[in-house]
Order: C-alpha cells, then sequence, then structure tokens
C-alpha cells in the first residue's frame, strides 16, 4: 500500500487527508517513484482553493516537484531504471498528476536525473524555483551582465533563485520585500540591494540605486495594479515579465502608450519544461549552478507528510524565506 494526498472538495488545509491505497503499476510513457521529499509550492494552495489555472478533478492529488528514487518504469521508457535517484519537474497537470505521497507515478518527461550525492530535501527545492527563474533572466538573453535586475517578492524559493541566477550571469540584483523584517536575509541571500516596499517608495529608490537608469528587467510574481508602479522603474527599452498572479486583481499590463519603450509580457515555467530541448538547456543550466557552488537551494522549513496541512497553513501565512519542504519516510517492510 502507498501513502497519498488527496482532497474532494475546494477549501482550506483542512482538505488534505492522506490515504492509504493500492500501488499502482506506471503506464506506458510514466515512472513510479518512491518519493524521499516533496517540495511546495504557492500552485498548490491555489489549486486546493480552486484559484489555479487548472482545476481538480475529485478526488484529487496534487503537487509539482518531489526527489526519491524510481521504483518501477512504464513501458517505453528509456534512460531509467529502478534504484536511480531521481527528481520531478512540473511538466504536467496537478488534475492529471501529483506528486503529495510516498509512491507516486509521473510522466517520465517529467524525470530529470538526481547526483546521488544531493539529498532528498535539497534536490525537492530545486527545479520549480530554478526553471522558473531560468527563463527570463538566462535563455532570453534580455539580460548581461552589469544590468540591474528587479525581483520582487524575493523572498520565495523562485525570488531567491532569481537572485542567485542574476549573480551567476554578472547582473545586479535588486530585491523587494513588503517588510522590514526579511532584509537582512535576502542581503545574506545574495541581493546587491532591498527594497522594502511598506517604508520606501519603489520608482523612487530603483533610481536611486541605477543612478536614475532603471532596471534592465523587473521580474513579479504579484501582478495586478502594482505592476503599475514597477513599470515606472524600468529603463527604456527594458522587461517587464509577470510569471504569477498573487493579487488576483486585474492586471494592468503597461501598454505601449504609456510606456512606449517597455516590453511587457507574462511567463510560466511552463514553456520551458514541456519543450524537450528548451528543458535539457534548462537542466544543464541548472546542473551546472548547482555543481560550481553557485546555486544553493534555500530551504526553510521541513515537515513530515502526515503534517500536510500544517504545511500549507505554514505556507500560507508567508513568513518563509525560501522552500517548504515536506519528508517521507518510509515503513520498508510494508512499503
Amino acid at each position: 500500500m502507498a501513502r497519498l494526498v488527496q482532497f474532494d472538495r475546494l477549501g482550506g488545509p483542512e482538505v488534505l487527508t492522506l490515504h492509504e491505497v493500492e500501488v499502482s503499476a506506471p503506464g506506458a510513457g510514466e515512472v513510479r517513484i518512491r518519493v524521499d521529499a516533496i517540495g511546495l509550492n504557492r500552485a498548490e494552495i491555489m489549486f486546493r482553493e480552486g484559484s489555479y489555472f487548472d482545476q481538480p478533478v475529485f478526488p484529487s492529488s496534487l503537487g509539482y516537484e518531489a526527489a526519491g528514487v524510481v521504483d518501477a518504469v512504464g513501458e517505453g521508457v528509456d534512460g531509467f531504471a529502478e534504484g536511480d535517484p531521481v527528481a520531478v519537474v512540473p511538466a504536467f497537470l496537478q488534475s492529471e498528476y501529483g506528486t503529495y505521497g510516498d509512491h507516486v507515478i509521473v510522466p517520465a518527461s517529467a524525470v530529470v536525473p538526481r547526483a546521488a550525492d544531493v539529498a532528498p530535501d535539497r534536490a525537492a527545492a530545486v527545479w520549480m524555483a530554478y526553471i522558473t527563474a531560468y527563463g527570463p533572466l538566462a535563455e532570453s538573453g534580455r539580460v548581461r551582465p552589469g544590468d540591474h535586475v528587479l525581483i520582487t517578492a524575493a523572498s520565495s524559493s523562485v525570488g531567491l533563485a532569481a537572485i542567485q541566477i542574476a549573480r551567476h550571469v554578472g547582473a545586479i540584483p535588486i530585491a523587494t520585500t513588503r517588510g522590514a523584517a526579511k532584509k537582512q536575509r535576502l542581503l545574506d541571500a545574495g541581493a546587491a540591494h532591498v527594497i522594502v516596499t511598506d517604508d520606501e517608495d519603489l520608482p523612487d529608490r530603483i533610481k536611486e540605486i541605477t543612478d536614475g537608469v532603471g532596471v534592465r528587467l523587473a521580474f513579479d510574481p504579484v501582478a495586478g495594479p502594482g505592476v503599475e508602479t514597477i513599470a515606472q522603474g524600468i529603463a527604456p527599452g527594458g522587461f517587464l515579465v509577470v510569471y504569477g498572479a498573487l493579487d488576483q486583481r486585474t492586471t494592468p499590463l503597461p501598454n505601449a502608450q504609456s510606456y512606449p519603450a517597455l516590453t511587457s509580457s507574462t511567463y510560466t515555467l511552463f514553456e520551458i519544461t514541456t519543450d524537450p530541448e528548451r528543458l535539457r538547456r534548462a537542466v544543464a543550466f541548472v546542473n551546472a549552478g548547482l555543481t560550481s557552488g553557485s546555486f544553493t537551494p534555500v530551504v526553510d522549513r521541513t515537515f513530515d507528510l502526515a503534517d500536510i496541512a500544517e504545511a500549507h497553513r505554514y505556507m500560507a501565512v508567508n513568513g518563509h524565506v525560501g522552500k517548504i519542504v515536506v519528508t517521507v519516510t518510509h515503513d520498508d517492510t510494508t512499503a
């Protein structure tokens, strides 16, 4: 038997329940993984609440990231064998697959090798964060050495990954946080500057930091009306990339009439993870950074799988800096 987190209605963390289910065999093109750690993401809260672009089909599982070892492979799967250490990247719909369990089945296209010396809790904290930041900051070519990059809501796992990637490509990361409590932690994480938006005027501080030039790229997960304020700090010819919707109000992306030299766009990591060639490049880039020490995933706190509802409550409070990880223990006499 396997333990699997499911929910049968929309709602708060209390709808998440841990069930015992029969271990299924992977189908064609699928891999079954014996999970050791799970990385939590804001998308899973939104999915549980019904505010995500993908809607659950009940009873629904959930989850995008995990690390463990291959337990079985389905027909037509090449490159993986039982016992291989692996990690799962977000390359599927949560309405079809999920990673919250001790044995889960996912598409082989969403599985990447994991170095045996990388602990599962670290491996589970990598792929959503680093691939999300990789696209606009590294692959697009929009960010060059010496450019200033604005990273809003920077204490998230994606924000911290963006800080590290910006520094890795020679750019200058400017982080934002609402309150002063996280300022020093962001500086310690590598931000060149931190703007506390509850206390400081964002466009004014950007102009001060950049000597009036503005940032080359703003990387924002919040959206909503605040993008207008962000746009005021972007240099002519610069870019605004919105990759989330934490503020569910209408997002007035700056138009050419108001900001004629600004390019604004939305972005999701699925643009990369569902394209085999782009994913191959992203995995190579991230693994190189991990190997060199340029990239170090930050784990804020770990929870046990049995405490998954409490882990979701902790994430909803927004007090964390970095990734929240759920660890999975196995009873090998029954697993």
